[in-house]
């Protein structure tokens, strides 16, 4: 380890960061945590094949800082933290990989408490239930996160509607959905079901096949999805799609999809605000998901858990209504008020 090492982990205040190498298991895992001022840390687990160890810890330390300020804006009593496999997703001998990984959470003693993420699955999370009770998103329980995600988003949008065009409803509207994987699918769905008009785009073309089929979308390329023309642009897939390349092709009045860390950089969220484009923070807006497993933590029923999700549509306002009071971009109201719940929550602790 070096200096760098240890500035790149104290930049964003993350309170530790757990390697573990199991060589029998095939494991290699990094877990992050954030920040634990309003509860255990909560955040999924992803596994993905990085180009190098430094780009999976990058991609934690994001994430993880993300699940904080999603559970404290989303008004829940978590913290945040994030894991990362480093290894290939479509992997077939999972039981030792993710056993491995459930003894590298049991290790944390209830600091962290895990669950599916991109490339994992509620079958894996399965197999760290052997190792650790530390885990949420199991199969017959809370399960498939990406309906109540959709939910989320769905509301989330309407909520950046009524803003930009002074009603919420998103009929007639023109939707780009980049990623018609499960969270787009069941988003899709809502939009059409209300009367939006659908142009989408993903690398598997099983999924576009499905969405054209069954609500009527246009597919493009997924090289084009950023140039077409539309009102609402919604990332659903992996993040940092909103760039130097992309920001100069989109014609849309807003910004609000459901993948993580959408942003290259937060400049690219001044660049947007400067545009005139409303974008709805990935964190505030996709927080259904951490929703959906809190409601297996707190004991929820599926119903109150959709209503908690419906009321990303009031966060959404909030946020946006913030940013025009101080003339800030959205981004940065979101954090001002996620952080203004973690000062209250420490403050109570310190009295």
């Amino acid at each position: 380890m070096n200096d760098g090492l240890f500035e790149l982990i104290g930049e964003h205040r993350h309170e530790q960061v757990s390697i573990w190498n199991d060589r029998d298991a095939g494991y290699r895992g990094i877990i992050a945590i954030h920040n634990t001022a309003l509860g255990p840390a909560l955040g999924g687990t992803r596994m993905w094949h990085y180009e190098n160890d430094l780009e999976a810890l990058i991609d934690v330390l994001r994430l993880s800082r993300g699940m904080t300020y999603k559970a404290a804006l989303g008004g829940l009593n978590l913290g945040g933290g994030k894991s990362v496999i480093v290894g290939d997703p479509k992997a077939r001998n999972r039981e030792p990989i993710f056993r491995a990984h459930g003894r590298h959470v049991q290790s944390l003693g209830g600091r962290y408490i895990t669950a599916e993420d991109v490339g994992t699955s509620t079958h894996d999370m399965e197999f760290i239930r052997h190792e650790t009770d530390h885990v949420v998103g199991l199969a017959g329980r809370s399960g498939d996160p990406s309906p109540v995600t959709a939910l989320g988003v769905y509301r989330g949008m309407k909520a950046c509607a009524k803003v930009a065009y002074g009603k919420d409803s998103l009929a007639g509207k023109t939707v780009t959905v980049q990623g018609c994987g499960h969270v787009g699918y069941y988003l899709c769905k809502h939009l059409h079901e209300e009367g939006a008009k659908l142009i989408v785009s993903d690398i598997d073309d099983g999924r576009v096949q499905r969405v054209v089929e069954e609500f009527g979308a246009i597919a493009v390329a997924p090289r084009d999805i950023y140039g077409a023309k539309a009102d609402i642009f919604a990332p659903c897939a992996l993040g940092a799609v909103i760039n130097d390349d992309t920001i100069p092709v989109l014609e849309v009045d807003i910004i609000a999809g459901a993948a993580n860390n959408q942003l290259h950089q937060e400049r690219h969220g001044d660049v947007l605000h400067e545009r005139g484009v409303i974008y709805a923070p990935d964190y505030a807006i996709n927080a259904g998901g951490l929703i959906n497993v809190n409601a297996e933590v707190e004991g929820w029923s599926l119903e109150r858990a959709h209503r908690k999700a419906s009321e990303i549509y009031d966060t959404i306002l909030r946020v946006l209504q913030l940013a025009s009071e101080k003339g800030i971009p959205s981004y940065h109201a979101a954090d001002l008020l996620a952080e203004q719940r973690l000062s209250e929550a420490v403050a109570k602790v310190r009295h």
